[in-house]
């Protein structure tokens, strides 16, 4: 038997050879390693034994980082090795839905305070309006009790002065009138018409938020079976999960960027919208006190007489009324 055919039968412990790890015969083979001892069970280069029992993941285990050795399970690591070898994808994601949220609710929480201050504004402007008309339609039932009254009666220069003041008072009224209605079609109007788009806005932010639950539901029904063991059942129902969560993932996407580049240009938009409508506010009062200097400088001069003060004025008034108290009729007890 040639020597050199010994080296089929080599091998630990074998009496045929002439000792552990010497090849029989020196002029044909080389020197032969020891074989590599057992691993411990605890090792993670062990590999896994799968469920038939077979040894082949002892044989040949899978390498960190490889294949589809993405889990802790997989991976042969444990929990707490888990969190850092994991955290980067998800922790980059994670973030960056933080800041997607951050964005967005700063643009729609400048665009809520906006519909509030529109509508307080709003009401604001018709209690304005609703107070002027109230006043002017005093002044003039006023002049029309005087006119009526019977202070007016038995003077004719104080029925003058009376119906003077009730010309002007109409006149007012009519002026203050103008004023309401174009303040109603310029002011008013255009506020009310702002405010009614907010509701649309309000209701594409709700779906975008349906939009926004649906893709964390479906994203988080993915993470789920990415942690699980990549057995055959678990990738099909992780491609059907990453098949579910892409059109929803695209519609959120679409929806949260639409959004994003709409609201500031809605929210920057406000002055150009209510520039012109204050600008008509300012004309609208100047065109009334205008008038109302007129008229009431027509009515001074009718009913003033030349010459007093209103210090003269008033020490008339108290000289009247103390002779009024002087009379018996009036007198104390």
């Amino acid at each position: 038997m040639d020597p050199c055919d010994k080296v089929k039968v080599w091998g630990p412990g074998n009496p045929a050879v002439q000792g552990e790890g010497q090849a029989p015969h020196g002029r044909c083979c080389a020197p032969l390693p020891p074989p590599p001892p057992p691993l411990p069970p605890s090792s993670p280069a062990s590999g896994y034994r799968s469920r038939s029992g077979s040894p082949r993941n002892r044989l040949y285990p899978r390498h960190v980082g490889f294949g589809l050795a993405s889990s802790p399970r997989n991976r042969g690591v444990d929990s707490e090795t888990a969190p850092r070898a994991e955290g980067g994808y998800r922790g980059c994601l994670q973030t960056k839905n933080k800041w997607v949220e951050r964005d967005f609710e700063r643009e729609y929480g400048k665009l809520q305070q906006l519909e509030d201050q529109t509508k307080k504004l709003q009401k604001d402007m018709k209690k304005s309006t609703d107070a002027d008309l109230a006043m002017s339609k005093s002044a003039v039932k006023i002049s029309s009790d005087l006119l009526s009254n019977p202070l007016c009666e038995q003077e004719p220069s104080f029925l003058e002065m009376v119906t003077a003041f009730d010309t002007a008072m109409k006149r007012m009224d009519a002026f203050n009138q103008e004023k309401v209605n174009q303040i109603q079609k310029t002011v008013i109007e255009p506020l009310k018409k702002f405010s009614s788009v907010f509701p649309s806005l309000n209701m594409a932010v709700k779906r975008r938020e349906q939009a926004l639950q649906d893709y964390k539901r479906l994203q988080s029904k993915v993470e789920k079976y990415e942690e699980k063991e990549r057995t055959g059942p678990v990738l099909a129902k992780l491609h059907q999960a990453r098949e579910e969560l892409r059109p929803v993932k695209e519609d959120f996407e679409a929806k949260n960027k639409q959004l994003l580049e709409e609201m500031p240009k809605f929210y920057s938009s406000r002055i150009d919208y209510f520039k012109p409508s204050f600008e008509s506010l300012v004309r609208a009062q100047v065109v009334y006190y205008t008038e109302m200097h007129k008229i009431f400088g027509d009515l001074s001069a009718q009913i003033d007489q030349p010459g007093l003060s209103d210090e003269q004025r008033e020490r008339e008034n108290e000289a009247k009324l103390s002779e009024l108290r002087a009379l018996s009729i009036v007198a104390d007890d």
